[in-house]
């Protein structure tokens, strides 16, 4: 039995490998009773609050790319492996810029073209995700140098 979410669970992203991925702005407070993720990544320019599941941060600045991209790719192709079994949660502060490009990254790992990323996510979970022209280029770098993490799990 896999824990993931719900595919209609606000912000849930369906990937096409059918993998669930939670994306949320951490400004808005989850609701009582919603389902909290067993593995959450967060994306800040400062270490987040600590939270009672595991969790990994990935210094990313607002409006701006990942300090660090051999560390960002690490962790979401963590994110595409686990999301397959665990509810994954990915969260910046808004919940658009930041987390539709790690969202948008996370889908060419699992097979959307790198040039196509961006418009699926804008479809499928935000329709302003991805904010910056910059952003929208690190999805299409993203995806020369990554290949899709193919279908283990």
């Amino acid at each position: 039995m896999t824990h993931t979410w719900n595919p209609t669970d606000p912000g849930v992203l369906r990937l096409p490998s059918g993998r669930l991925i939670r994306g949320r702005g951490l400004r808005h407070p989850l609701p009582p009773g919603a389902p909290t993720p067993s593995y959450g990544v967060y994306l800040l320019g400062r270490r987040p609050a600590e939270v009672p599941w595991e969790a990994d941060w990935i210094r990313w600045p607002d409006f701006r790319l990942p300090a660090d991209r051999a560390t960002a790719r690490a962790v979401l192709t963590e994110v595409w492996r686990r999301a397959a079994v665990e509810r994954v949660e990915v969260a910046c502060r808004g919940g658009r810029g930041r987390t539709g490009t790690a969202l948008a990254c996370v889908a060419v790992l699992d097979g959307v073209p790198a040039e196509e990323a961006v418009a699926y996510v804008r479809a499928h979970y935000d329709r302003h995700a991805v904010e910056t022209p910059w952003q929208r280029r690190y999805v299409r770098r993203f995806g020369v140098s990554s290949g899709a993490a193919g279908t283990e799990a």
